[in-house]
């Protein structure tokens, strides 16, 4: 009895922290009908109802809530024992889950994790790309990654990137088409290619600061697109112009597919940094990965 419900149990915490039997199933490598049918003698043994079934969704009643509630901070006591346990070995070992945009995937984690895994080959490593604020507690992710000013006060913030600028480009084709803005508030004269938001599901507002004075400017155009290649490449052929990370577009400028307008008004601002709570407990591979993250 005890075995079996130490097993159900923990199927029952990731079944309410991914409120989906499809993502469960996967982490837990059963299949989902197994993974039904273990939820329903749980209920059975205890008595109560612990998940709320409908056809597309899943979630803790409130009784599965408090439950939920009671056993995370035991499990994760469990895990990061287990952890430590592992941290004895010779070789540095562990998972480590973190979760980042997509630039700051391709600019940053990216480039030094190849290097990273191939050094230490029992460090396993899940990025989870995500243009959200993601909550990484909720999440259960060791770490995130953001732009300094978008990290919460109460997390430990590690910079891993140098400053960073923005650009507003288009080709030549187009700004012969269509001029030349001088001034942001000039762009509503312009076909934009703009992003939406993923947290609010708002329509991104470019920022700018001159002298001081700070502008958000609501733009329009034909296109929305949330991956930055593709922006890129519908700026490369004068669909609008776009608004990047200058290290995206150096290229393109540097052999003439795009040229950059307004750059007076796109100062630096603190780059990436990686995050974690503060309370987390460093594992070796964690601590690994931070030294090799880590911005001079």
């Amino acid at each position: 009895m005890l075995k079996d419900n130490f097993n159900d149990l923990l199927s029952f915490m990731v079944v309410a922290r991914e409120r989906s039997f499809t993502r469960a199933a996967a982490q837990l490598g059963v299949s989902q009908s197994a993974l039904s049918h273990a939820m329903r003698n749980l209920e059975a043994r205890l008595e109560v109802r612990l998940l709320t079934r409908t056809t597309r969704s899943v979630a803790p009643t409130e009784a599965g809530e408090q439950l939920f509630m009671r056993l995370s901070p035991h499990l994760l006591e469990i895990e990061q024992e287990l952890t430590a346990l592992r941290d004895t070995r010779d070789r540095p070992a562990g998972n480590i889950r973190l979760t980042a945009g997509e630039h700051a995937m391709s600019a940053v984690l990216w480039p030094v994790l190849k290097p990273f895994m191939a050094q230490y080959p029992d460090i396993n490593v899940e990025v989870t790309v995500d243009d959200g604020l993601t909550d990484i507690v909720d999440g259960r992710f060791d770490a995130g990654v953001r732009l300094g000013e978008q990290v919460a006060k109460d997390m430990i913030a590690i910079r891993i990137a140098p400053d960073m600028r923005m650009a507003v480009v288009g080709s030549a084709d187009y700004l012969h088409r269509f001029g030349v803005p001088e001034t942001p508030e000039q762009l509503d004269q312009h076909r934009c290619i703009n992003m939406r938001l993923p947290t609010r599901g708002g329509l991104y507002a470019w920022e700018f600061e001159r002298d001081g004075r700070e502008l958000r400017v609501r733009v329009d155009g034909q296109l929305i697109l949330n991956s930055l290649p593709q922006r890129i490449d519908a700026a490369e052929n004068g669909l609008g112009l776009a608004y990047v990370p200058e290290d995206a577009v150096q290229d393109a400028l540097a052999e003439g597919r795009l040229v950059r307008v307004l750059e007076a008004w796109c100062p630096a601002f603190a780059g990436y940094h990686l995050y974690y709570p503060s309370r987390r407990q460093h594992t070796s591979a964690f601590s690994l990965l931070i030294a090799a993250l880590r911005h001079p």
